[in-house]
């Protein structure tokens, strides 16, 4: 075999590489097995071959160009050959080093990689490197081309067009551990460093704010994915998480807080949605500016009085009722519920000011958090969640902050200040609790645990807190552990019961929720 170039290996192979790859003996044989590459090729996906750096791709459109193949690459890291098997709709892709293949495959796993809008697979190829004739100068020049778009350079005119057909101009941005607000204006500042941002429109799905952002050139789009994906806005919160959007054009009916086309700023503001205040919006892009980084293609972390003026900011440009830090929580249990047991719950996505449980109509309550922000966190992750057996209600009030009971009047303990409270979990700026914002789980993360505290001692204290104990299981240092109950409302009734809980020698039980499962 070792007389044969690759390039003829790959071209005589082609899609009967699959076979080759899976048969156990891997030898020569199987290749005649031109029939298992139909309908089995599937079965036999089963042994793959170990991690390399060179990458096969099969089932391309026919009209795939090189530079699209590249493209797929190119998100993770240096392409350094390409061998295309036009016939066969398949292509070797070899990439600077093995992590970046292995970054590549993973992503592509959890994420069909599309050419010309047409799935396409990936997976290791049994070479450890291509050996491609020098002779092929095209595939060295767009090569050498793509590399130099990497590397800060300029694209040539062919490789941009190339590029252009493997992205779309507009992105798609969903915004995780949204800690502080992010506007529209923010995107615009921080997106505008890659090319000309026409469009944006921000929306929120499935309790998470996202945004379209369309650029004037699907290069400028693919650049700032590469530069940005991953990347956080503030101090260790507000992460980017970036795609293409299949969709080519934005169309944006207003231009407000939510919507803009900055190629035609005479758009109406749209009803019941003020238009920005332009004094207010230059200030705050003037603010910005300094705020998120000199540096192309990069974001300077925060500091959090920034952060702060950025959330400060947000109100400004709202403008509207409802962008008070006070919640109204309805359909409570008004035989169970407490200002103590909201107080926890809601202390989970910010720090709670106070809490009014209303005199005549106890199954509803007024919750003051630090600001607007955390207050949109608590009640997208906990409207709908069943508290003390009813499922509760959380909007936002129209009061701007929760009155204290005049003095000598007594309220029946219904209002309860917290202003001043040590259990606040936000208190620190930059504090790690930024980063653990999780929706209510089954599955509870506990701290703070004292070292002679066994797992039987908390299976026991959490099943006596009404629930059953799925599954335990502690962190190396055992300070920390998950423990999982059996419904999301018991992970809840447990939480509200003993975070704070003192396990003995003045050390308090920390609780909060999980992203993970045991």
């Amino acid at each position: 075999m070792d007389g044969i170039s690759d390039v003829a290996v790959g071209v005589k192979r082609g899609s009967d590489e699959l076979s080759m790859y899976n048969s156990p003996n891997s030898g020569m044989s199987s290749i005649s097995d031109g029939a298992s590459n139909g309908s089995d090729s599937k079965k036999l996906r089963v042994e793959e071959a170990p991690p390399s750096r060179v990458l096969h791709i099969r089932k391309l459109p026919n009209e795939a160009s090189e530079t699209e193949v590249i493209a797929l690459g190119l998100p993770f890291g240096k392409v350094t050959n390409i061998l295309t098997l036009k016939g066969k709709n398949q292509a070797f892709l070899e990439m600077g080093t093995e992590e970046a293949a292995i970054t590549m495959v993973n992503y592509y796993t959890t994420v069909t990689p599309h050419v010309r809008n047409v799935p396409v697979f990936i997976q290791y190829s049994n070479h450890k490197e291509l050996k491609t004739d020098a002779g092929n100068q095209r595939t060295q020049a767009v090569l050498q081309a793509v590399s130099a778009v990497q590397s800060g350079g300029s694209p040539s005119s062919d490789v941009q067009e190339a590029l252009a057909a493997a992205s779309s101009p507009v992105l798609r941005i969903i915004i995780d551990n949204m800690f502080y607000p992010v506007t529209l204006d923010v995107l615009q500042q921080i997106f505008s460093k890659f090319g000309t941002v026409m469009k944006i429109i921000t929306f929120t799905k499935n309790n998470q704010f996202q945004a379209l952002l369309q650029f004037s050139d699907p290069v400028n789009a693919q650049q700032a994915k590469l530069a940005l994906d991953g990347q956080n806005i503030y101090n260790s919160c507000c992460t980017l998480r970036i795609d293409f959007s299949k969709l080519v054009n934005l169309n944006v009916k207003y231009n407000n807080d939510k919507s803009r086309d900055y190629t035609r700023p005479e758009l109406p503001a749209g009803d019941g949605q003020p238009s920005i205040d332009p004094t207010v919006a230059a200030a705050f892009s003037k603010d910005s500016s300094s705020l998120l980084g000199k540096i192309p293609g990069a974001l300077n972390p925060l500091s959090a009085a920034a952060a702060a003026a950025a959330a400060a900011g947000r109100v400004a440009l709202a403008g509207q009722t409802g962008s008070s830090g006070v919640l109204l929580v309805s359909n409570l249990n008004e035989e169970m519920v407490t200002p103590q047991s909201l107080f926890t719950l809601f202390g989970v996505y910010g720090d709670v000011q106070r809490v009014k449980i209303l005199y005549n109509k106890k199954d509803s309550a007024l919750i003051q958090m630090s600001d607007a922000n955390q207050a949109q966190l608590a009640m997208s992750h906990l409207n709908g969640q069943k508290m003390y057996g009813k499922i509760i209600r959380v909007t936002l009030s129209k009061h701007q902050t929760v009155a204290l009971p005049r003095d000598g009047l007594d309220d029946q303990g219904l209002t309860k200040d917290y202003a001043n409270s040590p259990l606040h979990r936000f208190k620190k700026p930059g504090s790690k609790n930024f980063q653990n914002i999780f929706p209510p789980s089954a599955t509870l993360h506990l701290s703070n645990i004292p070292q002679d505290v066994t797992e039987d001692d908390l299976r026991l204290l959490f099943s006596n807190a009404g629930g059953t104990v799925k599954a335990f299981k502690f962190f190396q240092d055992r300070k920390m552990a998950l423990i999982q109950m059996s419904t999301v409302e018991e992970a809840i009734q447990a939480l509200i019961d003993l975070h704070n809980y003192n396990m003995g020698g003045n050390q308090h039980l920390r609780v909060s929720f999980s992203k993970s499962t045991i």
